[in-house]
């Protein structure tokens, strides 16, 4: 057959429209790849995320539940505690039906660990009934407490493992928009010997969002969250971008809220507690802020060490953990400022309640941090800034309570501080206790 002019031109167009199609190809089937492992990301390993941190937040108030049983025997408070293992079964057993790769053996055990301490909480319930409570206290700081310790450290498997597929996936996609990115312009250099104007097309159509997406998914990797990955489009690049989008968001959330939170108690930092009282005053309801401070602790920490004051800071965290009922949706909130400081944002109503029974627990608690001969004498001798040696008393919290709705203070910093100087004030004050600034505010 001869080939003609227009034959050649008809077997160029074929070539090129060929190579087009392979292109065009190859680009779709890597996007819906790239797709499918951000949505996988979203759908799975933040699933997994969200939902192991609910159940710390479930177990907490299990144990809660069960510290509080022990002490009160109150039957309401055990059906609090199988409300919370309900829960925390629910959770489990939907997470065992996703059936997530990494993390079903860690789920199995967990249900197992989990019926374990439930039936453990039989048993004590038993003892208190038979008013064994010595029996009952010994079995939860025992083998109860060793059952919690396990759920919690499978717990912080589940979520460092879902954090490891994510960095793993997100190299991933990093790799194979590389791929995809390096395939499409070598498909696109041989189109432009054939036709330029369905080259630049291509180029414009497909070789750019995926360099685009190269780029982010490397920013994203390195942890650098601000940028901006414009893409605007209705079709599987612009829902891998949409998904990116948000994606970058919540690993920004994540990892704000790692660093700000204490590595000694777990609770969130300064910038949390900041930005918990601006979403406060937002909404302009009253609430209030309590400034938590323990007296002669430097002393202590002098006399004891750095590390039995860390204790000392722990057990303070897991006072206010257990009489302050955080909840994700504008209940009650608890941070740790640093050293002994700590803070809780609380309902009015019910902060003289609540202040009340962190005051009188950890007057009980805190006679156990120091040797017999200093629990007898009352004080211990140690030196002060100066360096003069006298008798400092046992550890006391001072707890100072501000109120507002947001149109007193100007913000978070000027309330914040009000509370210090109203801490301040209230340390003059013997022994544990609160003060609420109306209160002095009278007195004056």
């Amino acid at each position: 057959m001869k080939l003609t002019i227009s034959r050649k031109m008809l077997m160029s167009y074929l070539a090129m429209a060929a190579i087009a199609i392979i292109a065009s190809v190859y680009a779709i089937y890597s996007l819906q790849n790239l797709n499918e492992l951000a949505y996988t990301i979203i759908d799975q390993d933040f699933f997994v995320t969200d939902i192991s941190k609910n159940m710390v937040d479930t177990l907490v108030a299990q144990e809660a539940a069960e510290k509080k049983y022990l002490i009160l025997k109150d039957q309401s408070i055990a059906e609090l505690f199988w409300s919370r293992s309900e829960e925390f079964n629910n959770s489990l057993k939907n997470s065992i039906k996703i059936n997530i790769p990494g993390i079903s053996a860690t789920l199995s055990r967990l249900l197992i660990l989990h019926n374990r301490y439930d039936e453990l909480f039989r048993q004590e319930m038993e003892l208190i009934q038979d008013n064994r409570v010595e029996e009952a206290v010994k079995l939860s700081e025992t083998e109860s407490q060793k059952t919690i310790e396990e759920i919690a450290t499978s717990l912080r498997e589940i979520r460092m493992k879902a954090e490891e597929n994510i960095d793993t996936r997100m190299n991933l996609i990093k790799m194979r928009g590389i791929q995809a990115s390096r395939m499409t312009i070598t498909l696109t250099v041989i189109s432009l010997l054939v036709g330029l104007a369905l080259a630049l097309i291509i180029t414009y159509t497909i070789s750019k969002p995926l360099k685009e997406l190269e780029k982010a998914t490397g920013l994203i990797a390195e942890g650098q969250f601000d940028y901006n990955l414009n893409i605007n489009r209705k079709d599987e690049i612009g829902s891998l971008a949409e998904a990116f989008g948000f994606m970058t968001e919540r690993l920004k959330v994540l990892e704000t809220l790692l660093l700000d939170a204490s590595p000694l108690t777990g609770l969130p930092g300064n910038l949390a507690i900041e930005k918990e009282i601006e979403r406060r005053f937002t909404k302009k309801k009253q609430f209030s802020l309590c400034h938590v401070d323990l007296d002669n602790f430097k002393p202590f920490a002098d006399k004891y060490g750095y590390a039995w004051g860390s204790e000392v800071i722990k057990e303070v965290g897991n006072i206010l953990i257990s009489h302050v009922p955080m909840t994700e949706n504008g209940g009650d909130f608890v941070g740790h400022v640093g050293g002994d400081d700590f803070i809780i944002i609380s309902d009015p109503g019910k902060t003289d309640q609540m202040c009340q029974k962190i005051v009188d627990e950890f007057d009980r608690r805190i006679v156990r941090f120091y040797s017999e001969k200093d629990r007898q004498k009352g004080f211990i001798i140690g030196k002060d800034r100066q360096g003069n040696q006298q008798r400092f008393p046992l550890i006391t919290v001072t707890i100072a309570i501000v109120t507002d709705d947001g149109t007193h203070y100007q913000g978070p910093l000027e309330m914040a501080q009000k509370a210090a100087e109203l801490k301040e004030y209230a340390k003059t004050l013997p022994g544990s206790n609160y003060v609420k600034q109306e209160n002095v505010e009278k007195v004056s």
